[in-house]
C-alpha cells in the first residue's frame, strides 16, 4: 500500500506581548514580525494534486492566555451564505483550523469560518476513519473571530482581492484537548485548510459549477500540511507548531518519527484485516509493505491489536492501538 511520506511542515510560533484587537486585518503592529506559513498546497500533496488557483497562507502567535491565528485568503471569488453557528460552513468557501495538542489523533478540535464570520467549532473524539464522532455541541468558550474583506462580499462586479481572518483561542477553552498551558519548546499538531468551490458568475451572482450529474463539482482542499488523500482527518500528517519566545528553532522529536512509522504499519494492518479477517503479527511483512525500519512488538486478538516500540533514548515506549489511539509513555 503506497502511503504519503513523513515531511510535515513546521511553524515556530512566537510569543507576543501586546493585546490583540480583532478586526480581521493583518496590517497592524500585533502581526508585524510574525512570519507567514508556506503557501498552502493541494491536500493530496504537490506531487499529485493540482496547484491551487489562489494563494493562501497563515500565521500564529501566542501568550499564556491564548493562541492567536490569522490567514490571508487571496482570490476574487469572495462569497458566503451560511449564517448560523455550527451549520455546515464548508458548503461555502471557508478557512479551517485543526488542533491536536498531544499528537495522539484523539480528541482534537476543528474550527471553520466563512467570509461572513460564521463559525462552526466542534470536538472530534477521534478521526472519522476510526469511527470518531463529532461533538457539535462543543463550543470554544471565549472564542473571538473577525473577518476583513478587501472587496465586497457576494458581489462579482466589485474589485475583490482577498479576505483575511483573525482568531483568538483562549488556552483555558482548549482543555478538552490539552490539559496544560504550553511553554517554549512544547509543540502541538496543527493543520490549516481552505475549501474553495469551483464557481461561475450567472445573473450577477457566484454560482457553484455543476457536473453532468447536476451536483456541484467537488470542492478544492488547499492545506498547510498535505495528507496524501482527500481527507484532512489524518492527524498523523499534520504540521508541528512549536511554541517559542522569539522564533527559536526546534527539531521534530525522533519519538514522533517513530510514532509516524507505527501509523504506517497501522494502515497496513487495516489492509491485512480487510483481506484476511484478522490482524497480522508478521513484523517483517508489515514493515516491508509500509516501507519502514521501525520494528515494533505486535500483539493481536481476534479483533484488536497493539504495537509497541522503544522511545528514541530508551526511556519508555510508544504505543499504537487498533482504534487509532497512540501514546508516548
Amino acid at each position: 500500500m503506497k502511503q504519503y511520506p513523513f515531511h510535515p511542515p513546521v511553524y515556530y510560533c512566537r510569543r507576543v506581548h501586546m493585546p490583540l484587537t480583532l478586526d480581521g486585518r493583518l496590517d497592524k503592529p500585533f502581526w508585524a514580525g510574525i512570519p507567514f506559513t508556506e503557501l498552502f498546497v493541494d491536500i493530496e500533496g504537490p506531487e499529485k494534486g493540482k496547484p491551487p488557483r489562489f494563494p493562501t497562507r497563515a500565521k500564529a502567535a501566542w501568550d499564556d492566555n491564548a493562541l492567536y491565528l490569522a490567514a490571508e485568503i487571496t482570490g476574487n471569488e469572495i462569497w458566503a451564505h451560511v449564517t448560523e453557528r455550527d451549520d455546515v460552513i464548508f458548503q461555502d468557501n471557508d478557512f479551517e483550523v485543526f488542533i491536536d495538542p498531544d499528537s495522539d489523533t484523539q480528541r482534537y478540535i476543528e474550527l471553520e469560518i466563512n467570509a461572513m464570520n460564521t463559525v462552526w467549532d466542534l470536538l472530534l473524539t477521534k478521526a472519522y476513519r476510526d469511527s470518531g464522532k463529532p461533538i457539535d455541541s462543543f463550543d470554544i468558550k471565549g472564542l473571538e473571530t473577525a473577518v476583513h474583506i478587501d472587496g465586497k462580499l457576494n458581489d462579482p462586479d466589485a474589485d475583490n482581492r482577498k479576505w483575511s481572518v483573525e482568531i483568538k483561542l483562549p488556552m483555558r477553552s482548549l482543555k478538552e484537548a490539552s490539559d496544560r498551558v504550553p511553554k517554549p519548546g512544547d509543540y502541538w499538531r496543527l493543520n490549516f485548510s481552505r475549501v474553495q468551490w469551483t464557481c461561475e458568475v450567472r445573473d450577477g451572482e457566484y454560482r457553484k459549477v455543476l457536473g453532468p450529474d447536476g451536483k456541484p463539482l467537488p470542492e478544492d482542499n488547499w492545506v498547510w500540511a498535505p495528507t496524501g488523500v482527500i481527507d484532512i482527518h489524518r492527524p498523523q500528517y499534520w504540521g508541528f507548531l512549536f511554541f517559542t519566545e522569539n522564533g527559536e528553532k526546534y527539531p521534530i522529536p525522533e519519538d514522533e518519527r517513530r510514532r509516524f512509522d507505527l501509523y504506517r504499519l497501522f494502515e497496513e494492518q487495516r489492509v491485512y484485516y480487510r483481506e484476511h479477517g484478522c490482524y497480522s503479527t508478521d513484523v517483517d511483512m508489515l514493515c516491508a509493505a509500509a516501507g519502514v525500519e521501525t520494528r515494533p512488538v505486535i500483539e493481536t486478538t481476534a479483533h484488536f491489536f497493539e504495537m509497541r516500540v522503544d522511545r528514541a533514548e530508551g526511556r519508555g515506549e510508544i504505543r499504537l492501538f487498533a482504534d487509532g489511539r497512540s501514546e508516548i509513555v
